[in-house]
């Protein structure tokens, strides 16, 4: 007996195809990197019976491990993977962990990936570009979108350290001047300043903790956050301590100067937004005119986009009109 399927159930069209089989991929992956292992889940479903079961004889310094996880999956092929393929994983930690974020780089290589994959998806849907310009424009995507997002979340937690870092020199100097010692100061400080002020300041006090010194974990920090205020006050940690000196003193000093430091910052910023504004308009000025040419009359622009020679210009425009941006980005930028 044969069943006859109604025209249209029985294929599925390729552009649906092209949006289900790399979901499918996503999810598959997405299951790879954050489900674990089974032996994983074991171990903690273990873990969980022994301390109800015998919670009178265990500690929680035996339950609570401090070991540094080096891992970046905790699947150990991809794990293995991740070291292997990925270039300059370190430098890709240090990015994550200047963000203030403590996930593994195996998230971030997955978010790449979804990026990747959303974007070749939507082109070869609406049929925009040939596959090689899909897969090339979407290797660009999931290598950009994410590293210039990671970018801005550290530009962000940078300007607010820089605003709250004086305050929390001044609590330093009050707990210097009432006899506090300076890893005190730092603790006191870290517990009353938000974060991220207060979050890298507690984690320094729990590495001196730990048995380093206060020098290394100052410098382990100048090394994560990459701020030029914070390495004035690590290198004048680092002069006392070999010098000498009134500490409380010198902080007073270094809170002043860096308030001096962001008040001209910001100075410079209101003199120079004349000049950005400026450079705003101009910027937008030929997609404005292409767009209401477009909008009158249709034809004229057009040999733009499809003659060799109007091709041509169009990407000789853009790399005029890139550069004319960076000149100005370099006109208005300050190092102060």
């Amino acid at each position: 007996m044969i069943i006859e399927l109604p025209m249209g159930l029985g294929s599925v069209s390729a552009e649906l195809l092209l949006i289900i089989l790399p979901a499918l991929a996503a999810l598959i992956v997405f299951a790879l990197v954050f489900g674990g292992d089974s032996t994983g889940k074991q171990t903690r479903r273990r873990i969980d019976r022994i301390r109800t079961s015998n919670m009178k004889t265990i500690t929680p310094e035996e339950i609570v491990s401090i070991r540094r996880s080096d891992t970046d999956s905790e699947i150990a092929v991809l794990d293995s993977l991740i070291k292997r393929l990925t270039p300059r994983p370190e430098v890709l930690r240090l990015r994550l962990a200047s963000a203030g974020y403590g996930s593994s780089l195996g998230r971030y290589l997955f978010i790449c990936l979804i990026f990747g994959l959303v974007t070749f998806s939507g082109l070869q849907f609406f049929k925009l570009v040939p596959i090689l310009v899909s897969v090339l424009v979407a290797l660009f995507t999931a290598i950009m979108l994410p590293h210039l997002g990671l970018t801005f979340l550290i530009r962000r937690r940078r300007n607010r350290f820089i605003a709250h870092f004086p305050e929390a020199i001044d609590l330093m100097v009050r707990g210097l001047k009432s006899g506090l010692p300076i890893t005190e100061s730092i603790k006191a400080a870290g517990s009353e300043i938000p974060d991220p002020v207060g979050t890298e300041l507690s984690r320094i006090t729990d590495t001196v903790r730990l048995g380093e010194s206060l020098e290394d974990a100052l410098w382990d920090a100048s090394k994560r956050l990459d701020i030029q205020e914070f390495n004035f006050f690590t290198v004048a940690l680092a002069i006392q301590s070999e010098t000498g000196g009134n500490l409380a003193e010198t902080l007073s000093n270094l809170s002043d100067v860096l308030r001096r430091r962001r008040q001209l910052k910001l100075k410079i910023k209101a003199l120079s937004s004349e000049a950005k504004a400026s450079a705003y308009i101009i910027g937008s000025l030929p997609f404005i005119m292409a767009l209401l040419i477009y909008l009158v009359n249709p034809d004229y622009i057009s040999d733009l986009f499809t003659d060799d020679r109007g091709i041509f210009l169009v990407c000789l425009g853009f790399l005029s009109f890139g550069m004319g941006i960076g000149v100005m980005y370099k006109m208005v930028k300050f190092e102060i």
